[in-house]
């Protein structure tokens, strides 16, 4: 990566990083839940800091009968989070908004992820942190109160990589595999050339020159970008791979890698759901309407509760929009 295109993606980073900030409009659920617990987990590229969202405590007057209780040992299901931000972004504050909406519907804990990014840290620094985080949710549920076995991940745009590149990974080492996979908006081919993709609309939010300083920064040696770790699509194998609920914006410049890799799991016998969202662009989950962002959630968490129940199951949600 040139000087130039590094302190180009410097400044992205510093500016974009201030103009990421919640809305609180898009708070829909979830503002009785505790503050997130910052934990610090060791990987093998170095320890990254975790938000733990839990559910709120009901209140004694609450509490159902006794034998209407699980299990005494039963502990909720975990859904690990990979906040967005192009690979150069550092804020998964940001999704604070989801991770609660997502804790109050289901029920379960959540892990939202700080992994490092680039171009201070670049491949392969975030993949390896994102898998030994959610290797270490899996292996140490019990003394920190989830069930590591039914885990499920998932990430927004460049988080939604990261997200796939944990499930490659579980698969190929064979220790753990989460349940479910959920993909939002997510960059899956940083191989080819943004300029050769196509945005239906005519001012997309992440330009072709956006997309290539992102890529440049995350995946400064070329011959990376066809790695399944930077480019999933590429993966030349995904059987195997966890159910997936893939939600792609009909004008985003990055819809047409979301649907083809949709497919390619579809074509591996992966249950996959793939639903488009009609009129809206890149991180519609963070800029609103809230309409799109209420019926995302409600794929979300449908989808996580169906694989919490039933392992391996197609995670139908809504008829439309399917793949």
């Amino acid at each position: 990566m040139s000087f130039k295109d590094r302190m180009t993606a410097r400044v992205f980073q510093l500016v974009l990083g201030r103009m990421m900030r919640p809305q609180p409009a898009l708070l829909l659920r979830g503002r009785d839940l505790p503050a997130p617990e910052p934990m610090t987990v060791p990987t093998a590229a170095g320890p990254v800091r975790v938000l733990v969202y839990r559910p709120a405590a009901a209140p004694a007057d609450a509490l159902p009968p006794a034998d209407a209780f699980p299990p005494a040992d039963a502990l909720p299901p975990v859904y690990v989070n990979f906040h967005g931000g192009g690979f150069i972004v550092r804020h998964p504050e940001f999704d604070d908004h989801l991770c609660r909406a997502v804790v109050a519907d289901t029920g379960c804990v959540l892990v939202n992820v700080d992994y490092d990014v680039a171009p201070q840290r670049p491949f392969p620094v975030a993949p390896e942190q994102a898998f030994g985080v959610t290797a270490w949710v899996a292996q140490h549920g019990a003394e920190h109160g989830w069930d590591g076995a039914r885990l499920a991940v998932g990430g927004q745009s460049s988080g939604g990589n990261l997200a796939t590149g944990v499930c490659l990974a579980a698969r190929q080492q064979g220790s753990f595999l989460p349940l479910l996979q959920i993909l939002n908006f997510p960059p899956l081919d940083l191989a080819t050339d943004p300029n050769s993709k196509v945005a239906r609309t005519t001012k997309p939010l992440i330009p072709p020159s956006m997309a290539a300083l992102f890529n440049n920064a995350y995946a400064p040696d070329p011959a990376h970008r066809r790695d399944p770790l930077v480019s999933p699509l590429f993966a030349p194998d995904l059987t195997g791979m966890p159910p997936a609920l893939i939600i792609t914006a009909e004008y985003d410049l990055l819809a047409d890698e979301g649907a083809a890799y949709a497919a390619r799991l579809a074509e591996a016998g992966v249950p996959v759901v793939h639903h488009v969202m009609p009129g809206v662009d890149h991180a519609f989950t963070h800029s609103g309407p809230v309409d799109p962002l209420s019926t995302a959630l409600s794929l979300m968490t449908q989808a996580l509760e169906r694989a919490w129940v039933s392992p391996g199951a197609r995670p139908d949600v809504l008829d439309e929009g399917r793949s």
